[in-house]
């Protein structure tokens, strides 16, 4: 499986511009319509970062003859490393079949039919998932027969806090898909 947050994908001669997403041949894949963003990929980093200490420290109980503190060392560091890889999973994916919003506990997977709208709005958002709102933008889908529209993405979360352009090309992507799939 490639991971393309760890591929030098980008142009390292100064250009500050969001990367262009690669068109897709394989309609049937589930493909993320943008590439994480650093807030996401640096808390993962950290996180990893984390579960290796609790790691060595399981290595140092362990040899210390504390058998049991070593196991639970270890399980904390698992549930660590699938949060971390979790948290590089969320976001919203596409493909042929619908659409799928990953969280970190929960996955939601809407056929296209279940789509009647896409829109991009201006209102408060969560910034970086956190209780604190701020005036934003908000990528938003609607059901047949929902009378609130769920919010998909915003401007303000890990993956587009910092790249104003990735969200607006992710939100034309989605919208794109949608159209293409109704079309």
């Amino acid at each position: 499986m490639p991971l393309p947050f760890l591929t030098a994908d980008r142009d390292l001669d100064g250009d500050t511009g969001d990367p262009v997403p690669l068109p897709h041949n394989e309609r049937d894949r589930w493909r993320r319509p943008y590439r994480p963003g650093p807030w996401r990929v640096g808390t993962a980093a950290v996180l990893l970062l984390l579960a290796s200490f609790v790691l060595l420290s399981a290595l140092i109980i362990g040899l210390a003859g504390a058998p049991v503190g070593a196991v639970v060392c270890v399980a904390v560091a698992v549930v660590i490393v699938v949060a971390a890889l979790r948290l590089l999973r969320v976001g919203i994916w596409v493909s042929a079949a619908g659409l799928r919003q990953v969280r970190l506990v929960r996955t939601t997977t809407l056929p296209w039919s279940a789509v009647t709208s896409v829109r991009t709005v201006q209102q408060p958002v969560r910034w970086l998932g956190l209780p604190r709102t701020v005036q934003g933008q908000a990528l938003l889908i609607g059901g047949p027969g929902d009378v609130e529209p769920r919010t998909l993405v915003t401007d303000h979360n890990g993956d587009f806090l910092t790249r104003p352009g990735a969200f607006n090309r992710a939100a034309d992507m989605v919208a794109a898909w949608a159209a293409e799939q109704h079309g």
